[in-house]
């Protein structure tokens, strides 16, 4: 009996079609690559892998030549607008009494607008190296949004510019994730948009999570045949990690439920499956069951076995070796 475990049994979704290999990977709709707009060189880094940042907090600091030279722009246009638009005030007001010619009066106001058009596009310039206030060519890379930084490609001194291959910052919200599964062209049908996922890791081996379809792929790849269905998984827990393994499994309707049990508790007899289930303490009763379906680790029985009932789910294999002594 020491070598003997019974569990109390219930009724699951079952799934509508064998297990499939997936992968856990970043949301990417809450997930920010961020890169330097400009180039530099790195002065001061102010976030590090595994700090929780806020949106617009500062992630690096950089000295930046290319900065410097639009903030001296800007300056210089906003100089050339205060001084066109003086000029500008004046011949209005020389036109008006009649002292200039008119059209002395619109090359004034034409210079004038010019200067205008000149700050709005330094300013703009600014905008898009997202430098807004910032002086002396002193750069803050921030974050656009917030989460958990879970890359970093930055180190004090290193010259970086826009079109490094790989983000300096990887910012992304951990606790949502997304599923990547590759299904079988023979198991799609089985698959549709809002339906329940049971996922399985190896890292949590007797705990099952909770997933949604979001997206299925519109083509077959034709060397896998198989189409990507992306699946969302809530990680508040943040028991699961990006780039792990899962075993997914696409759940039928609530109505189609069946007995799970581990498969340690199932003993096959030519045709036929049995189960051990625990009558009594210390009595067990050998009883034929039909599988609806069989997997990796676990099966679901749909006949023969009621929920809440005790079986074996370790000494079964023993137990049937006693029974057939018995027997004998």
């Amino acid at each position: 009996l020491s070598a003997i475990r019974t569990e109390a049994v219930t009724a699951e979704a079952m799934p509508a079609a064998d297990p499939v290999n997936g992968r856990l990977v970043y949301d990417e709709n809450v997930t920010a690559r961020i890169s330097s707009p400009l180039s530099g060189r790195v002065l001061v880094l102010r976030a590090g892998v595994g700090d929780q940042v806020k949106r617009g907090a500062t992630l690096m600091e950089i000295d930046s030549p290319e900065l410097a030279a639009a903030e001296a722009e800007l300056a210089k246009a906003g100089s050339e607008e205060a001084r066109q638009k003086l000029a500008y005030e004046r011949a209005k007001n020389l036109h008006e009494h009649e002292v200039i010619a008119r059209k002395d009066f619109e090359a004034a106001e034409t210079e004038y607008r010019q200067a205008q058009a000149d700050v709005r596009r330094a300013s703009l310039r600014m905008r898009n190296l997202q430098a807004s206030g910032h002086e002396n060519g002193r750069f803050q890379l921030r974050s656009a949004i917030s989460g958990l930084v879970v890359e970093r490609n930055a180190n004090p001194g290193q010259e970086v510019r826009p079109d490094l291959q790989a983000p300096l910052f990887l910012v992304t919200d951990v606790s949502q994730l997304w599923v990547q599964v590759d299904v079988p062209e023979k198991t799609l049908s089985h698959v549709k948009i809002g339906q329940t996922v049971s996922v399985e890791t190896d890292a949590w081996p007797n705990q099952h999570f909770s997933a949604k379809v979001e997206r299925i792929g519109i083509a077959v790849d034709p060397v896998t045949r198989r189409v990507q269905v992306r699946c969302a998984i809530n990680n508040r827990d943040l028991k699961l990690k990006p780039e792990m393994f899962a075993r997914v499994s696409f759940l039928a309707d609530e109505e189609h439920k069946g007995i799970r049990v581990p498969n340690t508790s199932l003993v096959t007899e030519g045709l036929y499956v049995h189960v051990f289930v625990e009558k009594i303490p210390g009595t067990f009763e050998k009883r034929k069951v039909s599988l609806a379906l069989r997997g990796n680790d676990h099966s679901f029985i749909e006949s023969g076995l009621a929920e809440g009932e005790k079986v074996v789910v370790e000494g079964a294999l023993l137990l049937n070796s006693e029974a057939a002594t018995d027997v004998k």
